[in-house]
């Protein structure tokens, strides 16, 4: 999108030295635990227009020499063979995917972490696998009554039954996989044992939404709400900063019920707790980044609706329930909001009820809506994107950028000897034709080159599309939604 409200480098800036200041807190060395992306944070890119989805690594980098990194994996999640949602990979080859990332971007992973590790079969084998792979791989245990039996987790029957993690910089960033991993057990383990062990050390929590210096019905906070409909989290005004600093501050139900049991574990490993409230406990800066308000508003308005339509596509693929659909449905009328914010809706819909066949709709930067019919050769999504990028190129809409005596020998292959029963070409692999096209059509090139200009922009579906098209949208950039419906009657829909 064009509109910037988020100045990124500013934040990469103020970001670093926050964590830098916290380090110094507590005598030079702290345990960061890193909620939410730290790769592909395109939830924040989508409602802080402007912020890069690697910001969180930028800014990791800046302090590279300083930063040391810790996975946290739970056993159990192993054991299951737990999956991403987003990216549609077990908890146990993130990890790995994770680590290549880091390596990658000059960042040190000291080790790895098996959280409530109770000898599970497939938790022993993958922690040989990690071994073999010459990472360091420590086991921490499920203690009785945690978190509620402080005396017992605090003691050389609760932590002190943990490896001791090797930790040799002054920050050390402790991340997972996925929510649920151990990550804030792993710091305070730790933060046990380095005061056994007479190291000064200190914890901070590293969370992005919701931002706590903007105010609870911000659409920026209320979108991290819809963005965990399934979880039920909650934003709240924090009451223990309210009380300790008379000022309001947002944080959510989770890290707020948390918190006095967290004081009390803080107060029997240092004496006393060095934060008054879970506020405190936070280094974000990404509220103090934001350079125009309304353009965030807007954008945070839009992503409501469209976790509103991934919600309750969930729902109709039997991977959810109803209730974050009516969460949702409560935070769009909370926020004053409708589907009629986002004008591809009704173009999508309005199309495929004029063809009577599936169709899609996707808004340019100027406002002009695009759409795109089912045809023998091309779906509505195929078509759309060619569409669009004629419209981008300044092509007339009547000239074909690739010949069909092109496309029908790919749909045979398709169905003929690969076995598909879909002849008509996924959106990637029209994209391979048109570049293909390029060598030799000018009218192919110039639409070819205007693919970047997609980025940013609103897509509606009136169908759920294939999980390759939607791949496909997500590295173009772009910003699906589709009707809570199939094109088929069938059972079964890959």
């Amino acid at each position: 999108m064009s509109q910037i409200g988020f100045d990124n480098d500013m934040y990469s800036h103020i970001q670093s030295e926050r964590i830098i200041e916290r380090i110094n807190q507590f005598g030079g060395k702290l345990y960061l635990e890193f909620g939410g992306k730290l790769f592909d944070d395109f939830h924040a890119s989508r409602v802080l227009p402007g912020f890069k989805p690697d910001s969180k690594i930028t800014m990791l980098k800046k302090l590279r020499d300083q930063t040391e990194i810790v996975i946290a994996i739970k056993s159990g999640d192993i054991e299951k063979n737990k999956v991403r949602g987003d990216i549609g990979i077990t908890y146990d080859m993130d990890l790995l995917r994770l680590i290549d990332a880091f390596t990658l971007n000059g960042l040190f992973v000291g080790s790895v972490v098996l959280t409530q590790f109770a000898n599970q079969p497939a938790a022993l084998a993958y922690e040989a696998k990690l071994k073999s792979l010459g990472l360091r791989v420590y086991r921490h245990y499920k203690i009785p009554g945690y978190p509620s039996n402080v005396p017992l987790i605090v003691s050389d029957e609760g932590y002190g039954i943990n490896e001791y993690i090797e930790t040799s910089r002054p920050l050390v960033v402790v991340t997972a996989p996925g929510p649920g991993s151990g990550k804030l057990a792993t710091c305070l383990s730790q933060l046990y044992h380095e005061q056994k062990r007479g190291v000064k050390a200190g914890y901070a929590k590293f969370e992005t939404f919701p931002i706590w210096n903007l105010s609870i019905d911000h659409p920026v906070n209320i979108a991290y709400e819809a963005a965990t409909a399934d979880l039920n989290d909650v934003n709240l005004i924090d009451p223990f900063h309210l009380e300790a600093y008379g000022i309001e501050t947002v944080n959510y139900n989770r890290d707020v019920e948390a918190f006095p049991v967290l004081k009390a574990i803080f107060e029997r490993i240092y004496g006393e707790s060095p934060y008054k409230s879970p506020t405190d406990m936070g280094v974000n800066m990404a509220g103090n980044c934001i350079v125009d308000d309304d353009v965030c508003r807007k954008a945070a308005n839009l992503e409501i609706i469209r976790r509103y339509y991934q919600a309750m596509c969930d729902q109709r693929k039997g991977d959810a329930g109803r209730k974050p659909v009516e969460k949702i449905e409560s935070l769009m009328k909370k926020s004053g909001i409708a589907i009629g914010n986002r004008p591809v809706i009704a173009a999508a819909n309005i199309r495929s009820s004029e063809t009577g066949g599936p169709a899609a709709a996707i808004e340019m930067e100027d406002g002009t809506i695009i759409t795109g019919k089912t045809s023998p050769l091309l779906g509505a999504s195929s078509a759309m994107i060619l569409n669009a990028l004629k419209y981008l190129a300044g092509i007339d809409d009547s000239i074909n950028l690739i010949s069909p005596e092109v496309i029908e020998p790919v749909m045979e292959l398709k169905v003929k000897y690969l076995g598909n029963h879909n002849p008509l070409l996924h959106i990637d692999e029209i994209l391979i034709a048109l570049s293909i096209a390029a060598v030799t059509n000018p009218d192919a090139e110039k639409a070819y080159v205007q693919l970047p200009k997609l980025e940013g922009l609103e897509v509606h579906s009136s169908v759920i599309l294939s999980q390759v098209d939607v791949k496909t949208f997500k590295k173009l950039g772009v910003n699906l939604t589709c009707e809570p419906k199939y094109q088929s009657k069938k059972l079964y829909h890959n």
